[in-house]
């Protein structure tokens, strides 16, 4: 896990990894009433190319 502090819109951005969007979840949900929260999938540049 790692934490930037940013300005603008969000004081703090964690960036994590988990092996799906629900573990992902799970762990989002034992802070739901420490933050809010919100979740974007991230793919590598490799491959999102191959995507295309």
């Amino acid at each position: 896990m790692r934490v930037y502090w940013t300005l603008g819109r969000y004081d703090a951005i964690n960036i994590m990894e988990a092996p799906t969007e629900k573990d992902a979840m799970k762990i989002l949900l034992s802070f739901q009433h420490l933050v809010d929260t919100e979740t974007m999938v991230a793919v590598p540049r490799e491959e999102a190319i191959r995507l295309l």
